[in-house]
Formats: C-alpha cells, structure tokens, sequence
C-alpha cells in the first residue's frame, strides 16, 4: 500500500479519476448478505440473494405478491389462477396437491412457496427440497399467522417495505371494524364449504378467523379446518346467520332457501343468509380484511348505517 506522503503527490484534479477507477473494485468488495426465515414446517429457508423466479404451489401466494408489488418475480401459475392478466400469460404447473414437479424443475425456481393442510402438499415439497430448490410452507390460519407470512415472504423478495407497508394497513381496517363492533352481541355463523355432502369451516381455518374479527360466533366448535356434518346436526347447530361459500370448492350451490330441509333453519327463515367468494373469505390473503369488513357489515348492519358493503 502508498505510504500517506505518496498520496498526496497526486495531483488534486487527478481524484475524481482515480474514485471512478476504484469503484469497481469496491463494488465488488462489498459482502453478500444471505436472506435467511425459519417457515411454518420449522424449516430454514436460505437464499444467497433475494428470489428473482418464484413459483407458488398455492393460489394466495399469488396474490400476497400483487398486493407487494412483486408479480414480476412469479414464474408459473397454478391450473386454476387466471388473474390478473399477466398471471393468466404463465405455463401452469399443475394444482395445489399435484403439482408438475419436472415442469417446475425446468423452470429452474430459485423459491418455491407452498401452503400446508394436507399431508399430500408436503410431497412435492421434499421432492423439490432433495433436488436443491430453496421451498417455503407456511400454514396460516388466523390473522397474526398472516401477517407473519406476508413478512417472511416479503424478506425473501427483497419487498420488506413493502410487506411492513401492507401489513400495516391490513392492521388498522381490521381494528376500525372492532371499535365499531366492540360490545355487541356475537351471532352464530355457519360457514358452508361445500353442498351437498355437507362441509363447514371449523375452528382451524382462515374462515374462523374472519367470522370472529367481523363480530361472530363460529357455529363449529371442532378444531379443524374442515368438518363433515349431516342435516341433522346442522339443524341442532341451527345458527343465526347462514354463510354460502360460492368457488371452486363450491362452483354452483343451491340457494339454501331453495333446498327443503334447510327451510327449518332460523337463519333461512329469518333471511340471514350471505352468498360470498370463496377465494375472498377461505384463502388466506390481503382481501381476508375485506371479508372481514362485508361480513360484520352483515352482522351488525346499524354499526356501518350509510356505507355500502365492501
């Protein structure tokens, strides 16, 4: 290295010369910071720089990235994502559970995001893992479970701002539904998944969480995400409000008050009964807030007087 007395024999115009020249160098000096999350599976999930080709093995992933501004990271789509526009242009590798791992592989993902629930989700994640793709579960099924994710995700796409930002906001539509709510009285709400073969949202699910932030009362108490149950035990559940789920789970149901062994129930009777998206009220997701704001604006219509429905 010059000695000091070296240096300042260089001409004073010659600097800015010589700092152009060593930037480069400098540049290249600088460290390399590895991006690093623990996901829901207690998995380490480690990348060298932030994800540049992400695919989502799960629909709401999909949307976590629109709301973070980041859908230019995704390189596929799942069978049945059409939107937005430019989600719909991606190859699709396959559904949720049977994902198409050599297409994937081909795709050459430096992250893959996958949700848990089955235990079938978990096999195309040890398939990637063992063939060296970086791949993240989560398993979120109340709003705190999300908002952790959305962070998660955000560090691993270089959006940390971003996910805070959304987080953030999601945080305070949630707590204007609740000071509008707080003290009052909590109806029972059944949330249909699926008819015929009746299926209801139980404890363990996103929908859970939506019914209790709107100021409801989940009519199921088991601890599940999904519980099987007979009309028999819908009747004795009997609830105030009637939720109808209306997506791929449920692509065409029959309005309840249509269907003769439902027109007992009290919430039938009484007109209860809200027809709402399936991917906006079971999918984990930024418009989980918005469920959220239409449901309670149903169950507690005198706190939102004057608004329209979100």
């Amino acid at each position: 290295m010059k000695p000091l007395s070296a240096w300042r024999r260089i001409p004073s115009r010659a600097l800015p010369r010589l700092f152009l020249c060593l930037l480069p160098l400098l540049t290249l000096c600088e460290p390399v910071h590895a991006l690093s999350i623990q996901d829901d599976s207690g998995h380490e999930v480690r990348l060298e720089r932030p994800a540049e080709r992400v695919v989502s093995l799960y629909g709401a992933f999909t949307e976590w990235l629109a709301a973070m501004d980041r859908l230019d990271l995704l390189v596929s789509r799942t069978a049945n994502e059409h939107e937005p526009k430019r989600v719909a242009a991606l190859p699709a590798i396959g559904t949720h559970l049977r994902p198409n791992l050599e297409r994937i592989l081909a795709l050459r993902p430096d992250l893959v995001l996958q949700m848990s629930g089955r235990d079938a989700a978990m096999e195309p994640v040890r398939f990637l893992r063992e063939h060296g793709i970086p791949t993240a579960v989560f398993s979120v099924h109340d709003f705190p479970g999300l908002f952790s994710a959305l962070k998660r995700v955000g560090t691993l796409c270089d959006a940390e701002l971003e996910a805070g930002n959304l987080v953030g906001s999601m945080k305070e539509r949630l707590a204007e539904v609740a000071s509008r709510i707080r003290e009052r009285r909590r109806p029972s709400v059944f949330f249909e998944v699926r008819w015929p073969n009746l299926l209801g949202a139980g404890k363990h699910s996103m929908v859970d969480a939506v019914i209790r932030a709107a100021g409801g009362r989940n009519a199921l108490e088991q601890g599940k995400k999904l519980v099987r149950l007979g009309q028999e035990a819908l009747l004795d559940l009997n609830p105030d409000v009637y939720v109808v789920q209306k997506g791929p789970m449920n692509p065409d149901p029959v309005p309840p008050a249509e269907r003769p062994q439902f027109t007992v129930l009290g919430a039938v009777r009484s007109g209860k009964v809200l027809t709402v998206d399936e991917r906006r009220f079971s999918r984990p997701g930024p418009r989980g807030v918005g469920a959220v704001e239409k449901l309670a604006s149903f169950l507690h219509p005198d706190a939102f007087a004057g608004e329209n429905a979100p």
